[in-house]
Order: structure tokens, then sequence, then C-alpha cells
């Protein structure tokens, strides 16, 4: 039995020196998450209104999953948002968490239209928060123009 285990630490011991792990360079990172090839993750803590608020940002080429988390780490509820033609809207569903709330719902949808890609949400921002919620956006939105995302409002507006 003790040779029969030794036999197989030495199998092991043999695959792993064999094994070869491939390294890319930290610079083609974004250029694979851009191009649908890579994930990329961003995770950040802001302080708002003494209000603790976490968000995780995660870049899967084609669509983002954004985490709000407010005071926790509870998931909340998760939203799926995505573009819809032929009018350039965002169509928004509730995927788990009960009755969807004005809060999450409008936030995926303003993201969708922001980004042009496709959103998974989670949230769980108190219900009859709208300062809570915009202030959660707007950090939210920041980082997104900051990671390239998101294309930032125009500063003059055109009459």
């Amino acid at each position: 039995m003790a040779s029969e285990d030794n036999s197989n630490l030495e199998v092991l011991k043999t695959s792993m020196e064999n094994l070869n792990v491939q390294q890319q360079p930290s610079s083609s990172s974004r250029n694979d998450a851009a191009s649908g090839n890579g994930v990329e993750v961003t995770c950040f803590t802001e302080v708002v209104d003494d209000v603790t608020l976490h968000l995780q940002i995660i870049h899967l080429g084609k669509q983002i999953y954004a985490w709000i988390g407010c005071n926790s780490g509870k998931l909340g509820h998760l939203y799926a948002a995505a573009s819809t033609r032929p009018n350039n809207t965002a169509s928004v569903t509730c995927v788990l968490g009960g009755n969807s709330d004005n809060s999450g719902t409008g936030i995926a949808r303003r993201l969708v239209l922001k980004t042009g890609l496709n959103i998974m949400l989670a949230s769980n921002i108190p219900k009859n928060s709208p300062l809570l919620e915009a202030n959660a956006e707007k950090k939210l939105v920041e980082k997104l123009i900051h990671l390239g995302y998101a294309t930032p409002k125009s500063k003059g507006t055109s009459s």
C-alpha cells in the first residue's frame, strides 16, 4: 500500500515538473478583454454620505457584470439588461431576487444606453433611497468611463 502511494506521488511530482505555464504580457490584457478573449475584474470601495459602497466590475468582452453592495457583501437583486432594436432602447428583467424595484432596473437600463454593452447588474441598495442610488450609479459610471467601457457626455451642447 505504501509503495503504491509513493508511486502515485512520484507520478504527480513528475507531472508537476513537466507542467509549463505561459503568461501573457500585462499590456495585452486590456486588448484581450476588449476583443472578447479575456476577463478584466475591477473592485473598489467608495464612502458616500457615511454609507460604504462596494463596487465590482467584470468586463466579459461584449458584456459587463457589475455589483453594487451597500454596507454589506450581499448579492441583492440581479438584473439582466440589453439593447433592443430598432429604437436603440434597453430591455431589463430581474433574474434573481423576486420583485424588481425601480432602482436596479433604472441603473441597468442607463448603463446599457451609456456603454452599448449587455449588462448584468447585482445591487442591494435599499429601496426608497434615491440619493444613494444616484450616488452609486455616478461612482459606477465614473469608473466605467475611466476604464474605457463608457463614453463621457459631451461638454458642449449643439443648438
